[in-house]
């Protein structure tokens, strides 16, 4: 099992994925999402169990993640879908446990 626990930012909430292997299916990962933004309380209804090989590419229909993340989510730039699949990475061994991180800083203009 893989956990990842996402900081979204300005909103000020905090998301947990866990991502567990299923003991028949070795490409099928259950997860359990729980966070205090509503928005992904809805997507962790119905994304509760994804391909770990549809999840890590574009092409055909892409990732469910994504998917879902369009139908639930109201904001583009959350971090939480790209949190999602980097657990589901890991936890299928398809990456390295590593955080990611994105920082951001405001430049003054020179005017």
């Amino acid at each position: 099992m893989v956990k990842a626990e996402i900081h979204s930012g300005v909103c000020g909430f905090v998301t947990t994925v866990e991502a567990r292997r299923d003991e028949r299916d070795h490409q099928c990962f259950h997860l359990k999402i729980i966070s205090d933004c509503k928005a992904c309380q809805r997507l962790a209804q119905e994304l509760t169990e994804v391909d770990a090989f549809r999840e890590i590419t574009f092409r055909g229909e892409g990732p469910l993640t994504h998917q879902m993340a369009a139908k639930y989510l109201t904001h583009s730039a959350c971090p939480v879908p790209a949190g999602i699949l980097k657990a589901v990475e890991v936890a299928a061994g398809l990456a390295l446990p590593k955080d990611s991180i994105i920082k951001i800083s405001r430049e003054q203009s020179e005017e």
